[in-house]
């Protein structure tokens, strides 16, 4: 998404065959439904991998090695880790295309509130957590900031460790840890993804950050959900930039 190069130098950069990209792909999608480590024989079972669980074993622990996969317990399956999200998103993942209905929902919610910033910017985290069903925020530059959705949190079980919810919250009301955030993750492309480690922020090794910059008016700012590192990239990446688009189409109403 974010790269201009072909998948195949990809690939070959990073020593993956197509059975291990298929692997990888299989198993960041089973873990994104079930939160729980993914084992070969759930693989063999469910997707089209023409491997025997032992040959799934061996590709899944040179995914280990090469840092793709991680193994919580020594009996348990593997995991994806962020760079294996990363991966996923730049190179493998299609997006969505975003139902007509939802697009005009969001519009219309919104479109009372176009001549009234604060107001717009909160129906914009409000619709946003909503249609992603994960925490939504947004900040200006110069100092606003809301979110909603915090409640979506409690439905996914990384959020349960009280430690990594009260960061997520903390996060949440920190301007300058976002503004920070921000501003450092951000690159050419006009959606980006920080997974894990790269938040750079206590306790949020499990958890994700989809977000974009927005010009409206003489106001600048980011719009972005905050959630697992399993969300569903698919479907919140395009929902981002959408949001995203209609802050910047209604600025030319000022």
């Amino acid at each position: 998404m974010l790269l201009v190069i072909t998948q195949e130098n990809i690939y070959m950069e990073i020593g993956l065959t197509d059975r291990q990209i298929k692997l990888l792909e299989a198993i960041i999608r089973e873990y994104s439904e079930s939160s729980e480590p993914v084992g070969s024989k759930t693989v063999v079972a469910k997707y089209s991998i023409k491997a025997s669980p032992a040959t799934i074993r061996n590709e899944m622990a040179a995914l280990l090695e090469d840092g793709f996969l991680e193994m919580m317990h020594t009996s348990s399956g593997r995991i994806p880790t962020a760079r294996a999200f990363k991966y996923f998103i730049e190179q493998i993942m299609e997006e969505d295309e975003l139902p007509v209905l939802q697009e005009v929902a969001v519009k219309q919610r919104l479109w009372p509130q176009r001549f009234e910033f604060e107001k717009l910017l909160r129906n914009a985290v409000l619709s946003l957590s909503e249609t992603t069903r994960n925490m939504a925020l947004a900040l200006t530059e110069d100092g606003f900031i809301t979110h909603a959705g915090s409640v979506h949190m409690l439905d996914n079980t990384e959020f349960l460790d009280i430690d990594v919810t009260r960061s997520a919250l903390n996060l949440a009301d920190s301007f300058d840890d976002l503004v920070r955030i921000f501003t450092n993750l951000s690159k050419d492309g006009d959606v980006n993804v920080a997974v894990g480690e790269e938040i750079a922020y206590p306790n949020m090794e499990q958890a994700a950050l989809v977000f974009s910059k927005f010009r409206s008016g003489n106001k600048v700012g980011y719009i972005s959900v905050l959630g697992p590192s399993r969300m569903k990239y698919s479907f919140v990446v395009p929902s981002v930039r959408y949001t995203k688009n209609l802050l910047e189409e209604f600025s030319g109403n000022w």
